[in-house]
């Protein structure tokens, strides 16, 4: 039987459930905030499974792809299907891959498990939020969402030093495995406290268009990052992204004409939301991009250890929790220009930092980076969230919300794609005849990744001391080139802001929409 709850009442178990999707979503959280500290063992072949950087690339990227390919879609199925059943479900998949992925064999079995954790937190955001919005009283609403987004806020700071903390006393898969008796406690209260419901008048799944959508950007992806390695006058670079860019013209052709598309590419035609998108995958494709740098630079060039290093990330996360909560404040009295596009030139701010970064920097000058980096995005996220939300009549929000949420997905999975090709080239071309006198194999890993040269260098001798410091200086040149390319990204961002964003803050009914969609921008930044 169908449980819809009337809104003037709210849930009499409204806050326990809360706890449970809180549950159900922190699981999501953390596998992706431990991650960037398990790379660099990822990639050892000795402790972990020799992952090459592209590898690497993808095993963040098929994820991403996966979970913005069908955000969408899962939203609808959990309005047709029931959303405590979907989030079940989604929960199950994510388990049942994070136990692949922790006793995977292969850089290519966790690339696949990690494709299939996206599709199981594809369903769980959407149908937690639906959720939300289905127990609670709408004067309730933007504390519950105020409280989630807190909650899960907290996971983001913690999960570097507990990926840290497993990294340095188990082995690189308990960063997965942890997730599985979080997935069956969730899973188990979800049935016990969590009521059914469903829309009455769901909307249709659009299977051409998902399908359409997940194959160009793979294509588009995959041809960025065989660009890093091969150069991108290899033909299995520049083929798969002619294909892909022409797989998504016809993906947005097929969208302007099917009356319930998969993502809603009309919305674009309003300036100020284009503007607002575009602003958030610019200023994700900058700030996820040198997230992958950095993990590298922390636990090689620097020889930090998983624990230290994850300790280095926390301050990106104590930026945007301390600051989210005071932009909305600000929103109100200087409008959405000037916070969005002081916010973008703090993160280009952090990122120029980079620049300034060698082998002998003092460590804190990393940690203030990324401080600088998380404030921006505190300041970036309520502001472009307010002028989307102001942008859109109060029918659309829910559409425009899925629109932006997949933008900055994809904001993220291309800025690893293009900041980890430039970080390849630039490597390889650098690293000379560091490699001379290797065998082929050795040197064919020493000149892929930093990684590959760390692991030759150790069966090398008196050579491999040689070898890591001309990786060393290699790498760190390869880092600036890479951060003073998220540096444009985030310029090119504060100069949408600057021509296409609204001066004051947009008056009009669309203000009880903000706290639901603000908190739901912190979770995901």
């Amino acid at each position: 039987m169908n449980a819809e709850v009337q809104p003037q009442t709210g849930h009499p178990r409204r806050w326990a459930i809360l706890g449970v999707l809180v549950i159900s979503l922190l699981v999501v959280v953390l596998d992706n905030t431990v991650l960037n500290v398990a790379l660099r063992i990822i990639a050892d072949p000795q402790h972990g499974l020799g992952a090459t950087q592209s590898q690497l690339e993808w095993a963040i990227n098929s994820y991403t792809l996966v979970f913005a390919g069908m955000l969408f879609t899962a939203g609808i199925l959990a309005d047709r299907l029931g959303r405590r059943i979907t989030l079940a479900v989604g929960l199950v998949l994510f388990g049942i891959a994070s136990l692949i992925s922790a006793y995977a064999g292969s850089p290519d079995q966790l690339i696949a498990a990690r494709a299939v954790m996206g599709l199981g937190a594809a369903a769980v955001m959407p149908a937690t939020l639906s959720i939300i919005a289905n127990v609670f009283e709408p004067k309730e609403r933007g504390r519950a969402i105020g409280v989630w987004a807190g909650a899960v806020g907290l996971a983001v700071a913690l999960g570097p030093i507990l990926g840290g903390f497993l990294l340095e006393n188990f082995w690189w898969g308990s960063v997965f495995l942890i997730n599985v008796p979080i997935v069956i406690a969730g899973v188990i209260l979800v049935f016990v406290l969590v009521p059914e419901s469903r829309d009455p008048k769901p909307g249709r799944i659009d299977v051409v268009g998902v399908l359409l959508s997940v194959i160009g950007l793979t294509l588009l992806t995959y041809g960025v990052i065989k660009g890093g390695e091969d150069g991108f006058g290899d033909t299995l670079a520049w083929a798969p992204i002619l294909s892909g860019v022409l797989v998504l013209v016809g993906f947005v052709l097929y969208e302007l004409r099917v009356e319930f598309p998969s993502l809603d590419v009309r919305l674009f035609k309003n300036r100020q939301f284009s503007a607002s998108t575009g602003m958030i995958g610019l200023v994700f494709f900058a700030a996820m991009g040198s997230m992958f740098f950095g993990a590298f630079y922390l636990q090689l060039v620097r020889g930090y250890g998983p624990l230290a290093s994850g300790a280095l990330f926390v301050p990106f996360a104590v930026g945007q929790m301390v600051f989210a909560p005071i932009s909305s404040n600000m929103v109100k009295k200087f409008g959405p220009k000037l916070v969005s596009t002081v916010g973008l030139l703090l993160v280009a701010t952090g990122l120029g930092t980079w620049l300034l970064i060698g082998t002998e920097t003092p460590i804190a000058v990393v940690a203030v980076a990324f401080f600088l980096m998380g404030v921006g995005m505190a300041n970036v996220m309520p502001p472009a969230t307010e002028s989307i939300m102001a942008a859109l009549p109060r029918e659309k929000a829910g559409v425009g919300s899925a629109v932006s949420n997949t933008i900055r997905q994809l904001g993220g999975a291309l800025g690893v794609a293009v900041l980890g090709a430039i970080l390849s080239s630039v490597y390889r071309d650098n690293l000379g005849t560091a490699t001379d006198g290797l065998p082929g194999p050795a040197a064919d890993a020493a000149r892929e990744s930093i990684s590959g040269a760390y692991a030759v260098a150790e069966r090398a001798g008196q050579a491999g001391s040689a070898l890591i410091t001309t990786a060393n200086e290699s790498y760190v040149t390869a880092m600036h080139w890479a951060a003073l390319g998220s540096l444009v990204f985030a310029l090119l961002g504060a100069l949408v802001a600057v021509i296409f964003l609204p001066g004051k803050r947009p008056e009009g009914p669309h203000s009880p929409v903000l706290a639901e969609e603000q908190g739901v921008a912190l979770v995901e930044a």
